[in-house]
């Protein structure tokens, strides 16, 4: 193991649990007054009566820390200051350069894990708000995927429900022919607004559409035969933009609506059967424990409508149903942005009423804030609509390619191509994912691409910086080779590499993502400290042989990190 922060958390839980009597946290973190500190002797003398710095001399005599620390001091009120050794450092590098996953351990108790992300609605484009739930969705597939855990995509898409009945009318005017023809192309926005258009203006279609409905909900085979046309297209509209943007979902992965249809009427029955279903207004509803609105009366889930149609609610609960009960996942993921927060919390609680959601099983929503523009408000279009995503996708190839041709005019043309299409989407990814993901941020090209700062370029620079060494030495360099710390700046670079096992086991509990890139900007910034202390090409014999395994480390931890947050590292730029 090299995440040197559970080494010695686990060394130093013995020694307090000895100290207790009972299981004690030592409260290891990364300090600035040495290597590590460890804090938890105060809350421990607490509980026992004793002087905090009393409890910390009593653990530090009782810890097995020989092999690992170099000086364990008491300072203050109780803290415990650690420094590592230096050779115990360069031994751990040695594991860790030798190894493929970097240190990083699979997850002890590997979970099926169903990630519920994305979800576009069939004739409508892709847009900037499905930016978030896509890229946040996709980190975590990729991450608790490398972990080991067995990762369920589900692409909820909206492909059934009272719309069809207007899109299937507008398509047999146009004739299957020429629907087909608009649909490939990827208008999906303006086939959709002209069905509106004609539903809103013109009766006659709407009593067609609203009888529609009817026939589809039935099963009317040549309306599900047209249904199953604009989902086809649609699908491969979305397939082709997830292409663009590196996503992981495929058409495995798309889970409609209209997947669950034979799950509803079971769901109700069940949840009569379980006492958990009341008539309000005309509708079956469930009132989850827990919820009220501002009146004070409690708030429903609407399963079934007056008209017998079903709610999003009984939806939502056959997803679970089936996500507990058949695939058998204990790990659900909504990533869905924050305003649904209320409904998928109502749901969660009426799963759990109902048996669906039983430990250790549980669901978690994966909330998320807005992408705002420049002025501050939801991200837009400069006629003020909503701004679609492939667009959004190709201006940022474009504005990187002109920024590549500038900082790298010999590269050729295929070349230039590659690394702009990398650097773009690899910025627009890095800017979300860089962000607290409950908090809004602001869409600005000029911060995102930029060489330098915290940006998904500056750590693909740094990274094909370092490959430019070993093209320009002539090097490979040896992973077997012995490192040696003896500048600061190589012990810096050292101290960060050895941090990445604890940060993507953070980043997979806590599924806050910006922990991760926060950790690469850290890594790239004591990387060039060490590039510019510590002449690499330049060094000989043993020195260098180290340099350039420390070089090969860092390019792999971002190469590493960088993929699991689905961003790809240019080898030249």
């Amino acid at each position: 193991m090299t995440d040197l922060e559970s080494v010695l958390n686990d060394r130093l839980a013995v020694a307090f649990a000895a100290v207790a009597g009972a299981p004690a946290d030592p409260v290891v973190r990364r300090s600035q007054h040495a290597d590590f500190q460890a804090d938890g002797a105060l809350p421990l003398a607490r509980r026992l009566g004793r002087a905090p710095r009393d409890v910390a001399a009593d653990a530090l005599a009782r810890a097995d820390l020989a092999d690992l620390v170099a000086t364990a001091q008491i300072s203050g009120p109780g803290f415990i200051n650690l420094t590592l050794r230096d050779d115990a450092l360069a031994g751990l590098l040695g594991v860790m350069s030798g190894d493929e996953r970097l240190g990083v351990p699979t997850a002890a108790v590997p979970e099926t894990v169903v990630i519920d992300y994305s979800a576009p609605n069939v004739a409508k484009e892709l847009h900037a708000g499905h930016l978030r739930t896509t890229v946040i969705g996709d980190a975590a597939a990729r991450i608790l995927e490398w972990l080991g855990h067995d990762v369920r995509r589900a692409n909820h898409i909206g492909d059934w429900g009272t719309p069809f009945g207007m899109l299937i009318e507008h398509l047999l005017d146009l004739g299957e022919t020429e629907a087909m023809q608009e649909l490939s192309v990827g208008d999906l926005n303006g086939f959709y607004q002209a069905a509106r258009v004609k539903f809103d203006a013109d009766p006659v279609f709407a009593e067609r559409s609203r009888g529609r409905v009817v026939a589809l909900q039935a099963g009317d085979d040549t309306t599900l035969r047209l249904w199953r046309l604009l989902v086809d297209e649609s699908e491969k509209y979305f397939l082709a933009a997830y292409d663009k943007m590196g996503i992981t979902l495929t058409a495995d992965h798309f889970y409609g609506e209209s997947y669950y249809n034979d799950m509803l009427d079971p769901v109700v029955d069940a949840l009569d059967g379980l006492g958990l279903l009341r008539e309000s207004d005309g509708a079956q509803c469930v009132f989850p424990r827990g919820f009220t609105g501002r009146d004070g009366e409690p708030m429903p889930i609407i399963v079934r409508k007056r008209d017998g149609g079903y709610g999003y609610g009984a939806t939502d609960l056959a997803a679970i149903r089936h996500r507990t009960q058949d695939l058998k996942a204990t790990w659900l993921l909504y990533v869905v942005g924050s305003p649904q927060q209320q409904h998928l919390e109502m749901v969660f609680q009426c799963a759990r009423e109902a048996g669906w959601l039983a430990a250790p099983a549980r669901a978690v929503h994966v909330g998320f804030g807005q992408v705002l523009g420049a002025d501050g408000k939801k991200l837009a279009s400069r006629a003020g609509d909503t701004v679609k995503l492939v667009e959004l996708l190709d201006e940022a190839v474009i504005r990187a390619a002109a920024i590549v041709r500038e900082k790298n005019p010999d590269l050729d043309a295929e070349t230039r191509a590659e690394v702009a299409r990398m650097v773009g989407i690899g910025a627009i990814k890095y800017v979300d994912l860089s962000s607290d993901r409950i908090k809004d941020y602001a869409f600005d090209w000029d911060r995102m691409l930029s060489f330098s700062g915290d940006t998904g370029a500056y750590l693909q620079y740094t990274y094909a910086r370092i490959n430019s060494i070993f093209r320009r030495g002539g090097v490979v360099p040896d992973r077997s080779a012995a490192v040696l710390l003896d500048q600061p700046a190589e012990r810096a670079l050292a101290m960060e590499l050895l941090g990445f096992a604890a940060v993507v086991t953070d980043a997979a509990a806590t599924l806050q993502f910006h922990r991760l890139t926060g950790y690469l900007q850290h890594l790239a910034g004591a990387y060039t400290a060490f590039y510019e202390n510590c002449p690499v090409l330049k060094s000989e014999g043993a020195v260098l042989a180290s340099r350039l395994l420390l070089c090969d480390l860092t390019a792999r931890v971002i190469a590493q990190g960088l993929d699991l947050l689905g961003i790809e590292t240019p080898e030249r730029m």
